[in-house]
């Protein structure tokens, strides 16, 4: 599993987390985020189970178990957070920050140690001590109940399943030719997301935040003008389209 720092600032250090040359093939690949604040660490988006092995393997190069302390699910889907029942056993004093609203269904990937910290609908704070990472919501992009994770310091924004794209092998780092990226992730979007409501509610909410890195969960980060041309892109672009008009 390859690990890059992406961001650092004198508070937060992030690291991504995927593109494992050695994962089942049929399995969708996926980009994990570790945020390492002082002497305590979070995991956004940890993984499936599949991957649980090499993506604790990787992250014990750079913490200690005893640091990580918190976890984060945007959502209930297994590559984000079916790895759970493993971390409970590695991890039994942390606690996972997800949507109030899957709490019921999370729990069925293995909970018994780790607390369920409920996030609300408007979203909120993850108070890491000497740093905190607002909590902005992204319900139905994909998921009914949905969040994304804000780092005002390093200004990275883990935006989930928005501006993912399903690419496989050893792909480039970051989008480096919009245009050219627009076929590996348009048609996930059009089917994947619901809602043009929510898809527009969220696009404001992006629009009033600094954004300098854009890291989704699966696919390439977007940095510079390529990520007001992805808002300006997604603006525009009609989803749910699974349902006739």
């Amino acid at each position: 599993m390859k690990v890059r720092k992406i961001a650092e600032s004198n508070r937060t250090k992030w690291l991504m987390f995927g593109r494992d040359p050695d994962k089942p093939e049929k399995i969708i690949d996926t980009n994990q985020y570790l945020v390492v604040v002082g002497d305590r660490a979070i995991l956004l988006d940890p993984g499936g189970i599949e991957l649980f092995a090499p993506m604790l393997a990787s992250v014990l190069q750079h913490v200690s178990i005893d640091m990580i302390t918190d976890l984060f699910a945007s959502h209930q889907d297994p590559d984000i957070i079916s790895s759970l029942g493993l971390w409970d056993k590695a991890i039994p004093t942390s606690r996972l920050h997800a949507p109030w609203l899957w709490e019921g269904f999370i729990r069925h990937f293995g909970m018994k140690n780790i607390e369920y910290v409920s996030l609300p609908d408007k979203g909120g704070e993850i108070d890491m001590g000497t740093a905190s990472l607002q909590i902005i919501p992204a319900h139905y992009l994909h998921s009914s109940g949905n969040f994304h994770v804000y780092d005002p310091t390093t200004k990275v924004l883990m935006s989930g399943d928005i501006g993912a794209a399903l690419e496989h092998g050893d792909v480039p780092l970051e989008v480096d030719d919009f245009e050219s990226h627009i076929p590996k992730m348009e048609g996930f979007h059009r089917r994947w997301m619901p809602s043009n409501r929510a898809k527009n509610d969220w696009i404001k909410r992006a629009r009033e935040l600094n954004i300098e890195i854009m890291a989704p969960q699966h696919g390439r980060l977007f940095t510079g003008d390529n990520i007001t041309k992805f808002l300006d892109w997604f603006e525009e672009l009609e989803v749910g389209t699974a349902i006739p008009s």
